[in-house]
């Protein structure tokens, strides 16, 4: 939807350099420009990296307002996407060419740096074109190119600062926040999560649940998964070892991911109708959701390759247990992707009514009414 757009933003940022070179200017599509300083260009991390960043200055009193960072998830989705069609100043409309002001970004009241992580996603980079990294290597970069990023803004260093990000996000800002809390010059008070994995294994047991609560799945096919799957009322759907339960589960997966419906939001319109929703195409892993195509360059064998996925689960229990920090984790209601963290009982868990997987897109003000409340260490 929005590649071309993109484009022209991009052609539009400063280069390489201290802020005042990477000041933005000028965005194509804007009928007005804004009135608050922004900025984009890279960070250099671990000698050979170069993670694209982009700084949107609060509209109200940057000096005195919180920093914010806000990171996508995937991993391999870019942090872009949170700024152009989540919670930025400006949202890309459906032609592809156009912006439009957002009435509730989240910079009204925040400094929002969205940084694209790890390199290889968005316009990050890496000089040898090596991209295999995993969750421990990728939490120490952002790190990195946050202490990089308080060096080009040390106005900045004593205010305060919170980590926010959403799906894969559960595994890249606790582990962020494990560095950030031993770093005293990073005024940390608090981090915030949108429907964050944390595990695979409560990510796949949830999901089944999800789908037969939600009228996806038939009596025949949730008695086979009792059946094959459960033993003494606790079910395994994440390392089952029987195969007719294996087999179950794929039909599980089949409607979930396979019937066209919206896996960011079930009661949302069909993401452009049944189909395959992952392949390859010329080489590249294509990703078709929302009624469009992502083709994710480079990162053909992402999943198996690329990226060594290890969820730590008990980081993030052990630093709800010990911190003193405010600690959120929102989700929306209707998203099948994701997992679950409810038997964390020190964090404030809310659930946004009508929403899906991205709640700032789907349900704007109420995903600003939270934010503000979280910044500002209110009730909810």
């Amino acid at each position: 939807m929005y590649h071309l757009v993109l484009s022209l933003l991009f052609g539009a940022l400063g280069t390489l350099g201290a802020p005042d070179v990477d000041e933005i200017k000028f965005l194509p599509g804007l009928q007005k420009q804004p009135n608050f300083k922004q900025y984009s260009g890279y960070f250099n991390v671990a000698g050979n990296k170069h993670l694209h960043y982009w700084f949107v200055e609060s509209q109200k009193d940057p000096a005195s307002s919180p920093v914010v960072l806000w990171l996508n998830g995937g991993p391999g989705c870019s942090s872009l996407d949170g700024l152009l069609t989540e919670h930025g100043p400006f949202l890309i409309q459906n032609d592809g060419m156009t912006l439009e002001y957002n009435p509730y970004s989240w910079n009204m009241i925040a400094n929002m740096l969205y940084l694209e992580s790890p390199a290889g996603v968005g316009y990050s980079y890496s000089d040898d074109s090596n991209y295999t990294t995993n969750d421990t290597e990728v939490s120490m970069n952002n790190f990195l190119a946050l202490k990089e990023f308080f060096k080009a803004f040390p106005e900045y260093i004593k205010n305060e600062f919170f980590l926010t990000g959403e799906s894969y996000g559960g595994i890249y800002i606790p582990t962020l926040a494990e560095r950030v809390m031993e770093d005293a010059s990073m005024n940390l008070q608090g981090i915030a999560v949108g429907n964050g994995m944390s595990s695979y294994e409560m990510n796949d047991n949830s999901l089944v649940y999800f789908a037969y609560y939600h009228g996806l799945l038939g009596t025949s096919l949730w008695s086979d998964l009792q059946a094959y799957c459960c033993d003494g009322g606790k079910c395994d759907f994440y390392n089952n070892q029987n195969p007719n339960c294996s087999s179950n589960l794929n039909e599980v997966q089949d409607v979930v991911y396979n019937s066209g419906l919206n896996i960011y939001n079930l009661y949302a319109p069909c993401p452009g109708g049944v189909g395959q929703r992952v392949g390859t195409d010329n080489g590249h892993l294509v990703i078709r959701d929302l009624g469009n195509s992502f083709i994710n360059h480079e990162w053909t064998q992402l999943w198996n390759q690329l990226v060594r996925l290890d969820p730590p689960l008990t980081k993030l229990h052990s630093m709800v247990k010990i911190q003193r920090r405010p600690w959120l984790y929102y989700t929306g209601e209707s998203q099948q992707v994701g997992g679950f963290v409810k038997e964390f009982s020190n964090l404030a868990f809310l659930t946004v009514k009508g929403s899906g997987h991205m709640v700032p897109t789907d349900k704007p003000i109420a995903a600003f009414t939270m934010f503000s409340r979280f910044i500002k260490k209110q009730p909810y």
